[in-house]
């Protein structure tokens, strides 16, 4: 049974996963079928990724919020979804026609949820083992809160169609803000994203 200092928290949580899962489903029904991430798999994966995490935090809070349950149990449950999922989102990454660059930069994100759900997994079977280890309950809430934090950040960079991670954010405020698929980062290049190639315009020598 959840104690009673944790039943506001889980009653909010639920409520913010709710609303933002019906507001995912509206910008996914008016934002265009464009893959933002270079690829249609890894979008995929990222737009799942994003539900996932909204429907953890709600049914995870919800469940709990039942008279006489353990919080554990939905815990447990959930935190074995995730991981499974983001195995096979590894798994959907590294099959995929993506570039080797486009796979890297889905490291964070597999990261961030083997984090979210590992953390979950373990505190649901430590609150199953003695339901009064509040830390426990903290922790989880606290797994909780940041899967609707990482659902929010998907859930955007599908409305901007852009990335939102660290490494993209400090480009765009730094002025150096590049297509990832356009070559113009590499050595050498003389590709620019807004004007094309180079041309040379000084005369040319008369012999």
């Amino acid at each position: 049974m959840v104690p009673e200092v944790y039943r506001e928290l889980f009653s909010a949580i639920a409520t913010t996963a709710g609303s933002l899962t019906g507001l995912l489903f509206v910008a996914l029904s008016v934002t265009r079928r464009t893959p933002a991430a270079g690829s249609p798999a890894i979008q995929q994966v990222r737009v799942s990724a994003a539900l996932l995490a909204f429907t953890n935090a709600m049914a995870v809070s919800l469940f709990s919020l039942v008279p006489g349950t353990n919080p554990g149990y939905p815990a447990v449950v959930l935190g074995v979804i995730g991981i499974l999922f983001t195995a096979a989102g590894v798994r959907t990454i590294v099959s995929s026609q993506a570039t080797q660059r486009q796979q890297r930069r889905q490291l964070g994100l597999v990261i961030l949820l083997l984090l979210i759900f590992g953390t979950e997994l373990a505190c649901g079977i430590a609150v199953l083992a003695d339901s009064r280890l509040s830390t426990a309950v903290q922790l989880m809430c606290y797994a909780l809160i940041a899967s609707v934090l990482a659902g929010i950040a998907r859930a955007w960079e599908l409305v901007g169609e852009r990335d939102t991670g660290l490494r993209a954010s400090l480009s765009v405020l730094t002025g150096r803000a590049q297509d990832p698929d356009d070559g113009s980062d590499l050595p050498g290049s003389t590709m620019r994203p807004d004007t094309g190639p180079i041309e040379d315009h000084r005369p040319l020598l008369r012999s």
